[in-house]
């Protein structure tokens, strides 16, 4: 799960090719197809650590570099939900202590769904596609599977209850949501301010409430208050 670091060029910060020399493979542009990469292009696929995000952030050189690179992605526009290495990349700014940009990412991604015939953005292959579209509209995502931790995205709902089989309900509430009111601008869980931009699996399973309260322009301070990024990823 860590041989991921080995194949991280420090000289650019992509994952690339390597010869069995150690070199590595040339020409090489991070925005194009490669052979040695399948259905994704290595500017995709350097994010694609989702069991270590804060070690890759320190391999690519501290948060402020980790969001630049993030920003080169999407002004490329290679964000591509249609294919399950990139569902967890617009998440991945809450790591990085830029929930805001998480929070206009996923919008987007959202806005790729729709009612039609065509409706999903790619293959829903075993309904991850689907999947992705009901967390994230609820306003959370496990970046890591496995692991009880959820990043906060932008909920898509004003109310969400989840009914659970131990008899718990879990609710989220998105006070004046709406398709403008895009970015968090505080929250509370069970009553107590939430300043950090993830949940545990054990706060729903165990019921409560959660509630975010919207806006149209990004608190860049929100989810930067103590941990911003969870202690078990």
């Amino acid at each position: 799960s860590e041989y991921w670091r080995n194949v991280i060029d420090p000289g650019d910060g992509f994952a690339r090719g390597r010869h069995s020399d150690g070199s590595w493979v040339e020409p090489f542009d991070p925005s194009r197809s490669i052979s040695y990469i399948t259905e994704g292009v290595p500017w995709q696929y350097t994010f694609y650590v989702p069991q270590n995000v804060p070690g890759l952030i320190a391999v690519l050189g501290g948060r402020d570099r980790f969001i630049a690179k993030l920003d080169g992605l999407f002004a490329h526009n290679l964000d591509n939900q249609g294919n399950e290495p990139s569902h967890q990349i617009p998440y991945l700014y809450d790591d990085a202590g830029a929930a805001w940009k998480t929070q206009q990412h996923v919008r987007e991604v959202l806005s790729q769904y729709n009612d039609s015939p065509g409706g999903l953005p790619g293959n829903d292959d075993a309904a991850q596609m689907s999947a992705w579209y009901i967390l994230s509209a609820m306003g959370f995502y496990p970046v890591c599977p496995g692991i009880a931790t959820y990043a906060v995205g932008s909920p898509l709902f004003s109310r969400v209850a989840i009914h659970q089989s131990n008899g718990k309900t879990f609710v989220i509430v998105a006070n004046h949501n709406s398709a403008k009111n895009a970015y968090i601008q505080s929250a509370t869980l069970n009553g107590k301010p939430l300043g950090e931009a993830w949940l545990s699996h054990a706060d729903i399973v165990n019921g409560g409430k959660l509630v975010f309260n919207m806006g149209p322009t990004p608190n860049k301070k929100w989810g930067r208050s103590g941990n911003s990024i969870a202690p078990s990823r």
